[in-house]
C-alpha cells in the first residue's frame, strides 16, 4: 500500500464562523489553527495547505485566566537600537481585540510561507458582524470538531484540445524469412516493352563501335590500296627532268 499525498485538486476549502465573546484566547487559538491547517480532515498533510477559512466575530470578549490579563506583554521591534515596545494585554484587548486572536493564532501555525498562507485564511472582527454571508459560513462551538467524511469528489473536467494517439502495438515475433529464392522472386519483373528512347539510347553505342570500325577500315583500305609511283612522276621528281624542262 502507497503512502497518500493530497494533490491540489483533492482540497475542498469551506468557512466556519466562531464566536469568541467570554472564551479563553488560548483555546480560541488551538482551536482555530487546526482548522486552518486542516487536522480534522483525513487527507491531512502536514507539507501542505489543506485547511479551512475561519470567521471569528466578538473578538472584543475574549478574556485570559488568572492575572496575565495584567501581567502577560505583547513586545514588538522595530529593528533599531531601543526600538522595543511591550503593551500590556489589558490595554491590547481594549484597543485592538482583533489583533490579539492573530497574534495567539499565528504562533501556534508553522513559521514559514506555508504558515503565511495559512494565516490568509483567518478573518477576525471585534464585533458580530462579517462581510462573508455570501460564503454561508458554519457556526462552530468551541471544542467542535467539523465533520468531514470521506475523500472530495472532484468536478470532471472536461478534455481540451487534440486527444494524443495511443502507440501502435509492434508483434513479438518477427516474420521468418522464406531465404534468397523468395528475395529473388519478390523482386520487381522486368517489361518485354521498352519505351522508344530507352531503344534509341541503347542503339547509340552500337553506331559508335561500327563508326570505329569503319575508321578502322579506312585506315587499312588506303594503306593498301596507295598507288606505286609511275615513270612521269619519277621524272617529275629527278633533278634532270627539271633542266629539261628549264631548256625547253
Amino acid at each position: 500500500m502507497k503512502t497518500y499525498t493530497p494533490r491540489p485538486r483533492d482540497i475542498e476549502r469551506r468557512w466556519y464562523l466562531i464566536d469568541a465573546g467570554g472564551v479563553i484566547l488560548g483555546r480560541l487559538a488551538t482551536q482555530v489553527a487546526a482548522i486552518l491547517r486542516g487536522k480534522h480532515k483525513p487527507i491531512f498533510a502536514p507539507h501542505m495547505d489543506t485547511g479551512d477559512h475561519v470567521v471569528v466575530v466578538n473578538a472584543s470578549g475574549v478574556r485570559l485566566t488568572g492575572d496575565k490579563q495584567e501581567k502577560k506583554l505583547a513586545r514588538r521591534h522595530s529593528g533599531y537600537p531601543g526600538g522595543l515596545t511591550e503593551t500590556s494585554y489589558s490595554r491590547l484587548l481594549a484597543t485592538r481585540p482583533a489583533f490579539a486572536v492573530e497574534k495567539a493564532v499565528r504562533g501556534m501555525l508553522p513559521k514559514n510561507s506555508l504558515g503565511r498562507a495559512m494565516i490568509g485564511k483567518l478573518k477576525v472582527y471585534a464585533g458580530p458582524e462579517h462581510p462573508h454571508r455570501a460564503q454561508n459560513p458554519v457556526r462552530l462551538s468551541l471544542g467542535q470538531v467539523p465533520t468531514w467524511s470521506g475523500l472530495p469528489k472532484p468536478p470532471p473536467v472536461a478534455p481540451t484540445g487534440p486527444q494524443p494517439k495511443a502507440p501502435a502495438k509492434r508483434s513479438g515475433a518477427k516474420p521468418a524469412s522464406a531465404g534468397p529464392r523468395a528475395k529473388r522472386s519478390a523482386a520487381k519483373p522486368t517489361t518485354a516493352k521498352s519505351t522508344p528512347k530507352a531503344s534509341a539510347a541503347k542503339s547509340q553505342p552500337a553506331k559508335r563501335t561500327t563508326a570505329k570500325v569503319a575508321t578502322t577500315k579506312g585506315t587499312t583500305g588506303s594503306a593498301s590500296g596507295a598507288k606505286t609511283p609511275t615513270r612521269k612522276s619519277l621524272a617529275k621528281r629527278s633533278p634532270a627532268g627539271r633542266k629539261k624542262k628549264k631548256g625547253e
